[in-house]
């Protein structure tokens, strides 16, 4: 059972710093933005806020995830990213994931900061600790993919499942979480239940129902594959179909969520329509179950999209009033036959998911 009041926050400002490239979507410094605004509003002032240093993570935590090949090829690209062709390693200056200077250095500080909100968490000083420069879900055990260097999400659930601890993971992102289902994909001690837009559309083209585990990990891996434009209604009720029966019925020790707000229907590089609305509805969730939590952030590239909900989610935490100004106005519903297509594909989905469960 969840033992704390309030609610921890990573901050750095060495984890907002780097540029992964000039043009690249993923821009830390939207992190500045988060901190900023819960700042001005007083929010670290309040009963309860904790604002959390992060470590740099160890090699032994790393390799608990990743290969040794791997982590000493991240330690080459960032000593010399423009000397050879990591492209191997999945780190290609064109693509997704280009090699940088100081890469290793700044994503063991970002792992190390959900492994102190893991921590803090669990030791029941808070209810929740949150760190927002993690949650990068892609990265696999040999190689980097979709912006995500080391794996913190799996790294925090592997050494909670060490421990002997039964973990829920729920991954709210847009893009399915698929670096963590690999990690844990044939063990039913890590639940994972990702919402997120279909395969069909999206990056990285997996995150399907029939995607159930093998092994005892056979139906721990739970996968809502939305329809594109999905929206509030839709999304909050496949949520509530899917997490809150499956989560409670697994009865888990630690609650991890994976907090990507790239479903927000101003984002540039997916076609999820959610709004604040429906972010708050499901943080409500996480914020009311009787279980330790720890949450990353994720993807987000409409920077006040990120920078409004990653604050309003860290108020629900704190158990704060919201204001006005970080809600979105007028979130788009779909109508008519736009309405009925929505409704029967998402219902398809939440169904198939259902049907995938142990």
């Amino acid at each position: 059972m969840a033992g704390g009041k309030g609610a921890g926050f990573v901050w750095d400002p060495a984890i907002a710093s780097h540029v992964y490239r000039d043009d690249h979507p993923l821009k830390p410094k939207r992190l500045i933005g988060v901190y900023e605004t819960l700042k001005e509003l007083g929010a670290f002032d309040g009963p309860g806020a904790k604002v959390l240093a992060p470590r740099a993570a160890t090699i032994d935590e790393i390799e608990r995830i990743h290969s040794a090949e791997y982590v000493e090829a991240v330690k080459r690209a960032s000593a010399s990213p423009n000397r050879n062709d990591y492209s191997q390693w999945g780190m290609d200056r064109y693509r997704d994931t280009p090699p940088f200077k100081g890469m290793h250095e700044v994503s063991l500080l970002t792992t190390g900061g959900s492994l102190v909100a893991m921590e803090e968490s669990l030791s029941g000083s808070v209810r929740v600790a949150v760190n927002y420069s993690g949650g990068l879900h892609h990265a696999m055990r040999d190689h980097a993919s979709g912006f995500c260097i080391y794996n913190d999400p799996a790294i925090v659930c592997a050494q909670l499942a060490d421990r002997g601890m039964k973990v829920a993971y729920v991954d709210i992102d847009a893009h399915h979480g698929d670096g963590v289902q690999a990690a844990f994909y044939d063990t039913d001690q890590v639940l994972t239940i990702s919402l997120h837009e279909t395969g069909r559309t999206l990056f990285p083209q997996t995150g399907f129902a029939d995607e159930r585990g093998t092994g005892r990990g056979a139906g721990y891996k739970i996968n809502v594959a939305l329809p594109p434009y999905t929206d509030d209604p839709a999304y909050t009720r496949a949520f509530d179909a899917v997490v809150p029966p499956l989560v409670d019925q697994f009865r888990p020790d630690v609650l991890v969520t994976q907090q990507g707000i790239d479903a927000h229907f101003t984002d540039p590089l997916t076609h999820l329509q959610i709004s604040t609305r429906a972010r708050e509805h499901i943080v409500r969730w996480f914020a009311d179950s009787p279980y330790p939590w720890t949450a990353m952030g994720g993807g987000g590239y409409a920077l006040d999209a990120v920078r409004r909900t990653w604050a309003m989610e860290y108020l629900i935490m704190l158990g704060a009033e919201i204001p006005s100004e970080l809600h979105d106005p007028e979130p788009p519903v779909w109508t008519g036959e736009e309405r009925r297509q929505i409704d029967a594909l998402t219902d398809e989905a939440v169904s198939a998911a259902l049907a995938a469960a142990w």
